[in-house]
């Protein structure tokens, strides 16, 4: 799932910025993963790592929360001011990680989220499947 959206990523980031090079991304035979596409666009766009975390940390919580949305019929209003709340936790979250950027990668502040892991690469396998990525 990483790869397929670092993919697309780089597929954007190339269209709109195309006199920037992205020759920098590792190369795998499946593409590259979306936090490191995230990264090199980021820059791209004139981003600087405190922003660049502010984007991963709210895309984080927004995909999620767009799912529930149309998976559970969440409430799509109450679900915004959810997301509103916690703006100022992914905020923090971007400042840690900022912070860190200069330091060793296993040094950033990255919780994990096993389950939800654990649940894409099952999701993969299903004959039908609900989303794409």
């Amino acid at each position: 799932m990483s790869r397929r959206q670092g993919r697309a990523l780089l597929r954007a980031g190339r269209r709109i910025w195309p006199a920037v090079t992205f020759d920098d991304l590792p190369a795998a035979a499946d593409g590259p993963h979306q936090p490191l596409v995230l990264g090199l666009v980021g820059a791209a766009a004139g981003l600087d790592p405190g922003q660049v975390a502010t984007v991963a940390a709210h895309a984080t919580v927004t995909g999620a929360a767009s799912a529930a949305v149309r998976l559970l019929g969440l409430d799509p209003y109450q679900v915004q001011a959810l997301l509103v709340r916690l703006a100022g936790a992914c905020d923090a979250t971007a400042a840690r990680a900022a912070r860190a950027a200069d330091e060793p990668p296993e040094r950033l502040p990255a919780a994990a989220a096993p389950l939800a892991d654990i649940h894409a690469e099952a999701h993969v396998t299903w004959e039908v499947r609900l989303f794409a990525s």
